[in-house]
């Protein structure tokens, strides 16, 4: 393992997803050089065509080989909806991590009757919902999944407003019936920063991808991996 601090590639596809990555990083990784790739089309564009189509797929596979041509040692696509693109790297020397898998790996630990997954916008919510599942039937866990819009959400981490997210994804709960005490998935990373609020607000754990992300990477990239 060489003494240089490993860089890592942030790919993002909103640049409200950058400030969460990157505070992850700083509590859980902070010997990593960060490097930012934004494509702020890549998001609003998916959820107008209906979801992630072969161009944008290459898109973002171009984000990635650029990535690491230039250096980085490992690579962490912020946004859910290009996990596919992620995982078609899951062989190659560089780790390319997509943005929720550790985070799936935790409701599948905590395995619990239900989870609710609260997203900013219909498109990656509907994709992050079909993934949770996969990934809980893959490991022979059934657990309920249903989701919910938060409304104005994405424009208010645009915006860089926390207790407008955090408001946004209170009402789209409460709308929703409550969570019954059940786990909460925030799907974007860019709705992160709201998770301690609705946590303490709502008394349920609530799930993000960044922070075990982070996690992972720097057991991968350090040769620490397991060790808290």
């Amino acid at each position: 393992m060489s003494d240089r601090a490993p860089m890592v590639a942030l790919i993002s596809a909103t640049s409200a997803a950058i400030h969460p990555a990157e505070a992850a990083f700083r509590r859980t990784f902070p010997s990593a050089v960060l490097w930012n790739l934004l494509d702020d089309r890549l998001l609003t564009e998916a959820d107008q065509r209906g979801g992630l189509d072969a161009e944008l797929y290459d898109r973002m596979g171009r984000l990635i080989d650029h990535a690491i041509a230039s250096g980085a040692a490992g690579a962490l696509l912020t946004c859910s909806m290009y996990a596919p693109v992620a995982h078609a790297y899951s062989t190659g020397p560089t780790p390319v991590l997509a943005s929720d898998d550790a985070a799936f790996e935790r409701v599948a630990e905590l395995a619990p009757p239900c989870v609710l997954v609260v997203g900013s916008l219909p498109s990656s919510l509907q994709d992050s919902c079909n993934r949770l599942r996969a990934a809980l039937e893959s490991r022979g866990i059934s657990v309920e999944v249903t989701g919910v819009v938060a409304k104005g959400a994405f424009e208010a981490a645009i915006a860089g407003d926390t207790e407008r997210i955090v408001e946004s994804i209170q009402t789209a709960i409460e709308a929703h019936g409550g969570t019954d005490n059940a786990p909460v998935f925030l799907a974007q990373y860019s709705l992160a920063p709201a998770a301690g609020a609705v946590a303490d607000r709502l008394s349920v754990e609530v799930i993000t991808g960044p922070n075990s992300s982070a996690d992972l990477l720097r057991g991968r990239l350090t040769g620490t991996e397991g060790v808290p």
